[in-house]
């Protein structure tokens, strides 16, 4: 596949785990649907600042449990009907996950659908986050899906209805919120402790 080479993003193409395998840069993509797009460059300050506190949460919590807890750069395939881990179409690394199913585990990554998935938006990954990302977990049933908006200081869930197949409607937190997981109700996660203090003197370098 020539086209694979080419520094694209998006690229058309039925693109395959085997192919993402043999691409031997630096560059991180991702496959949905088959086709590949290059992620954005290296995260911002509050983009990290936000992963680290979020990720610690569920860590700390998760000791000695049967869930773990897994950050980016973290392969997640999440097949079509009758594809396997190599031709599996959809490839994504979301910035946190949690799997509570360790059949799903392999030296790779993860093969099906994590419990639940954290994407922190940035100027060239939040239509993808939004819009593709939002139908192909929905359609892989993933049962919970934040969308953390880092300017704004909000995270939006979604939570899975599993008789209608379909997200439920949206629910809304500010900084100033507690945040419970719907996998884990006894975890409360006070958002002043995740989101960063506003500041506005960083110049860059």
């Amino acid at each position: 596949m020539d086209a694979i080479k080419k520094d694209l993003a998006p690229n058309g193409g039925d693109y395959t785990y085997a192919d993402y395998c043999k691409l031997n840069d630096d560059k991180r993509r991702e496959i949905i649907n088959g086709v590949i797009y290059l992620m954005s460059p290296g995260a911002n300050m509050e983009h990290q600042i936000i992963s680290v506190n979020l990720s610690r949460e569920f860590s700390v919590y998760l000791k000695g449990k049967k869930c773990q807890v897994f950050t980016a750069p973290f392969d997640v395939r999440l097949p079509q009907e009758g594809e396997t881990g190599a031709t599996a179409s959809n490839v994504i690394q979301p910035d946190i996950l949690v799997v509570c199913d360790k059949s799903k585990l392999d030296k790779r990554g993860c093969f099906g659908s994590p419990d639940l998935i954290i994407e922190i938006l940035s100027p060239a990954t939040a239509k993808r986050d939004m819009i593709e990302k939002f139908n192909l977990y929905q359609e892989h049933g993933v049962l919970e899906y934040w969308i953390v908006d880092p300017v704004h200081q909000i995270i939006v869930r979604f939570s899975y209805d599993e008789n209608l197949k379909e997200y439920k409607r949206p629910e809304y937190f500010s900084r100033d919120d507690i945040i419970t997981p719907i996998i884990f109700p006894d975890l409360q996660i006070n958002l002043t402790e995740v989101f960063p203090e506003i500041v506005e003197d960083y110049e860059d370098k």
